[in-house]
């Protein structure tokens, strides 16, 4: 018996030292960043510079030609319906030049024109805006019942909002246009009346709207030909130009929230796509790689006026948002196979495991399968984080 019991304790002792001896040369548990699979809202923007520009901008004409006075009015000048900005000296003309009288003539039925379709416009737009109403009041009675999310009625009533601009600026042309029509018609009782006395009278240049001058041509007095540009007007709508990759181009949709951010003030300013440019260009970019770009058009939904035309702001064009996905962050995923994977932390051990992934930012990304909200996953994972390894979390 004590023999057996001397063996006994022996062989204890053995398997002891044995396991010591492999607890002591087992690695180090390897230490890891870790996060936890959560819920929340996920936005899928386009980030992109972009530039205000003035919505409107008139372009005013000489109606004849003559001896330009010189024009006292300069960049930033305020200037309202009718105000004469520029006046012009006709020439002596022969009686009853035909050709002079055919241009004169001519002119007044292009602005007439142009005034009836400013006209046919605005009865658009109202009806569009009509639309817009009766879509926003709908929506917020869905929204009240719980039958419509609230981002939904967001969409309607900013659409709205948005109608209703476009009907004011639709206004802002019609007036434009018929402004026009009055200096193409004083153009031509000009005309007429050098034609039957020999001796024309000055011609008064009047804005066709109240705006912002923008740029004076002609400053200097000196003799113009007929519809040489005088002086460039515009109205105090702002629209923003965003340059975008023409593969970017494709996913933005006309009423999309955009996000103003880097123009200056303290808050991001709200705005909505209008119009997606049907023609790309090119640009070199500043690697000095050919681009193909497309210009997005959105409008603010409030323009501080502290912004003018040209000012330079950052945009956020969103083409996807939800309030309530699954989602981790970007530096946990990684690529095994054909498909994405991360490392899940289980008994402190790390397990490999697939996922799908659905929209994707720069920072995050929405799981469809593969995981639950509260799961510990590990962030950058290196190539030594292998299947099984346990692994410690980083102080």
């Amino acid at each position: 018996m004590t023999k057996t019991r001397k063996r006994i304790i022996l062989s204890l002792a053995a398997i002891g030292a044995v396991a010591l001896i492999g607890i002591a040369l087992r690695p180090a548990p390897a230490k890891v960043e870790t996060a936890q699979v959560v819920s929340g809202s996920l936005r899928v923007t386009i980030d992109a510079e972009g530039k205000t520009r003035a919505r409107d901008r008139f372009v005013v004409a000489a109606p004849i030609t003559g001896r330009l006075a010189r024009i006292k009015l300069r960049r930033g000048d305020q200037v309202v319906r009718d105000q004469v900005i520029a006046q012009i000296d006709p020439p002596p003309l022969a009686p009853l030049d035909p050709r002079q009288l055919a241009e004169a003539r001519a002119r007044v039925a292009t602005a007439e024109q142009l005034k009836n379709q400013a006209e046919a416009i605005i009865e658009r737009t109202l009806a569009e805006c009509d639309q817009a109403q009766t879509e926003r009041v709908r929506a917020e009675k869905l929204v009240e019942t719980g039958d419509l999310a609230r981002q939904e009625y967001e969409r309607a009533r900013n659409a709205e909002r948005t109608c209703r601009r476009e009907v004011e600026a639709a206004r802002y042309k019609a007036r434009a246009a018929a402004s026009e029509v009055d200096v193409a018609k004083a153009a031509l009782i000009a005309v007429e009346q050098a034609g039957q006395s020999g001796k024309a009278a000055t011609v008064a240049v009047r804005a066709p709207v109240q705006g912002r001058v923008l740029r004076v041509v002609e400053e200097s007095e000196r003799v113009i030909n007929a519809g040489a540009p005088l002086i460039e007007l515009s109205n105090p709508s702002l629209e923003i130009v965003i340059d975008v990759l023409s593969a970017d181009a494709v996913k933005a949709q006309p009423g999309a929230p955009v996000i103003i951010e880097g123009w200056g003030g303290d808050q991001p300013l709200e705005a909505r796509v209008r119009l997606i440019e049907p023609q790309a260009f090119t640009k070199i970019s500043a690697l000095g790689v050919e681009e193909q770009r497309v210009n997005v058009i959105a409008d603010f939904i409030a323009p501080p006026a502290s912004l003018g035309d040209g000012y330079r702001v950052e945009a956020r064009i969103v083409i996807w948002e939800r309030t309530e996905v699954l989602k981790v962050p970007i530096s946990a995923l990684f690529r095994h196979g054909q498909g994405w994977n991360v490392f899940v932390v289980e008994d402190g051990k790390a397990r490999r495991r697939a996922v799908e992934i659905g929209h994707r930012t720069t920072a995050e990304a929405e799981v469809v399968t593969g995981l639950k909200e509260g799961e510990i996953i590990i962030l950058h994972p290196s190539n030594e984080i292998t299947e099984g390894m346990r692994v410690e979390l980083r102080e």
